[in-house]
């Protein structure tokens, strides 16, 4: 059994709140996505994000994440693929006609899990996520509170948690306010243009990052 007192678990999640209130790249995919496709888009994008996170958890688990941080060849490689997905998705997005998440029949499932897959990717791929968890979760640690693997995945499993209390309602309201916007072909193509925009530069601030 895990055993932990209520100060504790009031500075968790304070923690886990704010971290998962801050603006912040994974944030930035979800809302674009919700705006670009809707809210089943915006769903797909967002359960892909917390499947990247959740291996980023798991990595941090078993000492993963502590060869990237510990190598500066390792964080490079998984940087600059980082950065090339970015840049190649902001570039597909800027080039497209409009409509490209759009709901399209029997197609628009497929659509969906390549969202999904974007999203898990994008945050797969992003080194300073996993370094991040890495130091983010053994604050937490308690001694004697039970096996320390058991209390990171915990820990981890719990930030996703409370990112389920506020990232749908995010996406639920995101998608109220443009659904009009997605009903206009014209405006459907600036919102691709703006997704791929942010895209882009979500990969040249991380092509900029230093370890």
């Amino acid at each position: 059994m895990l055993h932990y007192n209520l100060a504790h678990w009031s500075e968790f999640f304070s923690a886990a709140l704010l971290l998962n209130l801050a603006p912040g790249p994974d944030l930035a995919f979800i809302l674009g996505n919700t705006a670009r496709g809707g809210m089943r888009h915006g769903l797909a994008a967002m359960l892909g994000v917390w499947a990247g996170v959740l291996c980023h958890i798991t990595f941090a688990v078993v000492g993963l994440s502590a060869l990237i941080a510990a190598s500066a060849e390792a964080f490079a490689i998984v940087k600059w693929i980082g950065v090339g997905y970015l840049l190649w998705l902001g570039v597909q997005a800027l080039r497209s006609k409009g409509g490209l998440l759009a709901d399209t029949g029997p197609h628009s499932p497929v659509s969906r899990r390549r969202v999904f897959g974007q999203g898990m990717l994008i945050n797969l791929l992003n080194p300073k996520v996993a370094i991040f968890f890495l130091a983010f979760l053994p604050q937490f640690l308690v001694a004697g509170a039970g096996p320390v693997w058991l209390q990171l995945l915990l820990h981890g499993v719990l930030v996703i948690a409370v990112a389920g209390l506020i990232e749908p309602p995010l996406v639920f309201f995101g998608d109220r306010v443009t659904a009009k916007l997605r009903a206009s072909d014209r405006l459907s193509r600036w919102l691709d243009r703006a997704l791929g925009t942010m895209l882009i530069g979500l990969g040249l601030k991380l092509a900029a990052m230093r370890r």
